[in-house]
């Protein structure tokens, strides 16, 4: 994710925060992210953060429910399984752009937690840190299983450093909050999106051991935006600008236009995907259990 959000959480704001991107206020989210163990696993805890850009404008709903227009965990059994050859990769790891179709292919549950999961953990990290990121998920470096990493902090050796793998969202709150969002595989674009206030998850940790977690605030919002990156919807993974309403859509649609045209002078190959055909054919993408 990028950085632009951390108004909302009455932090200052130095520049731009959501994507996967670099916010400069190390301690002060800590507390609002707190992890428990599930109980067959050892406790742990973490936190999460964005980063800023430049400033942009942050607003909130009120109370609204959410309408779960759509469920977007699937159970496990309905997944493949990665094998060593998925978490293959040859470094240095680069972050994909829109309209890579790796962020919309299928991502694969994790099942052996080994030296290549570590490996492929520490160069994510590589990534979101060169990068000016906070956070990170496999599929935005053309990996597609199901990692994300994060650091609040956005720098090494600072804050805390959090590794989520096979993610599970238990509970959405009903109580929605607008946003000023970006991301990484979508350079210098932002735009507002509704999302919930606070979640509950399952997931493991580099080791496999499990935990759960609730997120409210800055980091729900932070985890929410790089779990899309890992969901499967419709035949597809789930981009941050298909939360955007209409209107906001327009606005940036002249810049997700010229990544389309980037990738095909870069490529030498049509654009997997167009924005515009994508508008005309827009599917309701909701929340799950609330």
């Amino acid at each position: 994710m990028s950085n632009s959000a951390v108004a909302m959480l009455r932090l200052p704001l130095p520049r731009p925060l959501f994507g996967t991107q670099l916010l400069s206020h190390p301690s002060s989210v800590f507390s609002l992210f707190t992890a428990s163990p599930s109980p067959s696993s050892s406790s742990s805890s973490s936190s999460l953060r964005f980063l800023p850009a430049k400033p942009h404008r942050l607003q909130h709903t009120a109370a609204i429910k959410v309408n779960a227009m759509a469920k977007r965990d699937l159970s496990f059994k309905d997944e493949e399984v990665a094998t060593s050859a998925d978490l293959h990769f040859e470094p240095p790891l680069k972050v994909v752009e829109y309209p890579d179709p790796r962020l919309r292919a299928k991502n694969k549950r994790i099942n052996t937690f080994d030296d290549n999961l570590k490996k492929l953990v520490d160069e994510m990290f590589d990534v979101m840190y060169k990068t000016d990121g906070i956070g990170l998920s496999a599929p935005q470096v053309g990996v597609n299983v199901h990692v994300t990493v994060f650091n609040p902090a956005g720098e090494r050796g600072e804050g805390e450093e959090i590794v989520i793998i096979n993610p599970r969202v238990n509970k959405y709150s009903q109580k929605i909050t607008l946003f000023n969002e970006g991301c990484l595989s979508f350079p210098k674009i932002y735009g507002d999106v509704q999302r919930p206030e606070s979640v509950k998850i399952d997931a493991r940790d580099i080791t496999g051991a499990r935990f759960t977690v609730s997120l409210s605030g800055l980091p729900a919002r932070v985890f929410q935006h790089e779990f899309d990156h890992l969901q499967y919807l419709q035949f597809q993974g789930i981009l941050f600008f298909e939360r955007m309403t209409d209107e906001v859509l327009d606005s940036i649609c002249a810049d997700l236009q010229a990544l389309e045209k980037k990738y095909e002078e870069n490529m030498g190959l049509p654009s997997p995907e167009k924005i515009e055909t994508r508008k005309r054919k827009r599917a309701a993408v909701g929340f799950g259990k609330k």
